[in-house]
């Protein structure tokens, strides 16, 4: 069975547990799977799965050079969905990727087959409000929660509208960047999640820029969780284990425990 998205996650957050959902790249790596489990069995709550695309326009160097690995090494939106549905994680599992993927095998299709595969969630970073209504209606026929993302520059009126699409989670953008790491977690994300909190009772995670565990715990202070991307990715391309990166993501959830 299915985990379900913005349920699990509301449940763990309601009872204190604060959220970490860790992102990898598919087929980036070998052992991409392998390192998902791990990370899973060392306490992430849920499993942000990248579908590399050659354009991504939210992604920083790291995430671009594992889209890049990806797409070399054959993967594509079928082999994807193939390797998630060999195995269940246990967690839910959120596609992240972008409009062009997606409409090349039709709304309904892409949806289909991501459920299929033992998704709840999904991101499709290019796909702005004004174009969401197809995408969600395919989505939402298969129980398939789309995540938007708000960013600190989101004016007020924006924000509402983005809080009365959200599924699943609230993605809070930590900084007005690309992806990547930071050696100092930037307080416009920290703000962000203040602005969203009265506007939605979905769980508020916080990523792009949470790349250590004090950047998480300083994050949780305000925000349900964190989304953590490029510290995941780089550690992966760099060739570290899937126990080590399972030992990576442990120190993120022992200093949001602590």
């Amino acid at each position: 069975m299915i985990a379900p998205l913005g349920a699990t996650l509301a449940a763990h957050r309601d009872v204190g547990r604060k959220l970490v959902i860790a992102y990898v790249m598919a087929g980036s790596t070998p052992d991409w799977l392998d390192t998902a489990e791990a990370i899973v069995a060392a306490g992430a709550d849920a499993v942000e799965v990248g579908l590399p695309f050659s354009d991504p326009i939210i992604d920083g160097p790291v995430i671009q050079a594992a889209a890049t690995a990806a797409i070399e090494a054959g993967t594509t939106f079928d082999s994807v969905v193939a390797e998630l549905a060999s195995r269940r994680l246990g967690v839910p599992l959120v596609a992240m990727t972008y409009a062009n993927i997606v409409l090349t095998r039709g709304y309904d299709l892409a949806a289909r087959y991501l459920v299929e595969a033992g998704c709840s969630g999904a991101i499709i970073a290019d796909l702005s409000l004004e174009e969401l209504d197809d995408w969600q209606r395919a989505a939402g026929a298969h129980c398939l929660e789309t995540v938007l993302l708000a960013a600190p520059s989101t004016p007020p009126a924006r924000l509402d509208a983005i809080c009365a699409r959200a599924q699943g989670f609230l993605y809070a953008v930590g900084r007005m960047a690309t992806t990547g790491e930071t050696t100092v977690l930037d307080p416009q994300g920290v703000e962000l999640v203040a602005r969203l909190r009265p506007r939605t009772d979905l769980p508020i995670c916080l990523g792009i820029g949470v790349s250590t565990p004090a950047h998480a715990a300083s994050a949780c202070t305000v925000a349900d969780g964190v989304v953590v991307g490029s510290a995941i990715v780089r550690r992966m391309l760099e060739g570290s284990s899937p126990q080590e990166l399972g030992a990576f993501v442990g120190s993120l959830r022992a200093a949001l425990e602590a």
